[in-house]
């Protein structure tokens, strides 16, 4: 029996609770998800990355029936009333917790943690019903990219069959530039996206080139610091990635609040 992902994911969340209050500058992010979703075998249980959650080592969910986290303000009142009752499954967090210390990478268990707004912004929109029982899993607030990857090469090593695996970011995460006119800023941010894309779909590059580009990001890609002055929401790719180890099946890409943003799909 394989134990690998079903499916794995890595998707731009879009700004906050904006996608779910109708605004028009997230429509097309909002019917993109909602595609992907469609396309995709039902998973008996989702595992998602957030960019929305930090701790000095990674951590997983474990209540059965986790609250939603606002972690958001300024948004109109309805905003703080968004619904997603999904379930935890603290089971799954447990064995997950094994497998990843046994592979060398210590992982905690928050029994009393909800679900912030990257997970159930998203979720809300590709699997509406909210019957999918959901486990988040946070970044290490280090912030370091090659710890990222090992842990995604970690979970490779757990059983993830029927299990859809989400790294929910957003591939540019410059929030001056969402609010305020930046001389260049689309450009720089096409070049950013264009590499990426490059980069996560080439059939023609190995996986050791691969891992050392995404890696050293900051580096080797343009306008890397411009497009992610905080990697937060860059980081569950790398998760993704070291998950999946191999290119991307496909590239999806749409303009969110005017800035043209990619999702992967393997």
């Amino acid at each position: 029996m394989q134990n690998i992902a079903q499916n794995i994911i890595y998707l731009s969340h879009g700004g906050g609770p904006f996608p779910l209050l109708g605004e028009p500058s997230h429509q097309s992010m909002v019917d993109q998800l909602s595609g992907i979703a469609a396309s995709l075998p039902v998973p008996e249980r989702i595992l998602l990355i957030s960019a929305h959650w930090e701790e000095s080592t990674f951590s997983v969910t474990g209540h059965p029936s986790p609250g939603l986290i606002y972690d958001y303000y300024g948004f109109p009142e309805e905003a703080y009333s968004i619904t997603y009752a999904a379930p935890g499954e603290p089971q799954f967090a447990g064995t997950l917790q094994e497998s990843v210390r046994a592979a060398g990478i210590k992982l905690s268990v928050s029994p009393e943690r909800g679900f912030d707004h990257g997970m159930f912004v998203p979720l809300k929109i590709m699997f509406p019903q909210a019957d999918i029982p959901v486990v988040q899993l946070s970044l290490s607030k280090h912030l370091d990219a090659a710890m990222h990857v090992r842990m995604g090469e970690a979970l490779a090593k757990c059983d993830l069959s029927k299990t859809l695996v989400i790294g929910s970011g957003f591939s540019f995460h410059n929030m001056k530039a969402f609010f305020k006119p930046v001389a260049g800023a689309d450009e720089m941010n096409d070049a950013f996206q264009l590499w990426l894309k490059t980069l996560m779909t080439g059939g023609d590059i190995s996986e050791g080139e691969r891992s050392h580009q995404l890696i050293n990001w900051e580096t080797t890609a343009p306008n890397a610091r411009f497009c992610h002055p905080r990697e937060e929401h860059l980081l569950p790719l790398h998760v993704c990635y070291g998950l999946a180890g191999k290119p991307a099946k496909q590239a999806f890409q749409t303009h969110i609040a005017g800035k043209l943003a990619t999702t992967f799909l393997w």
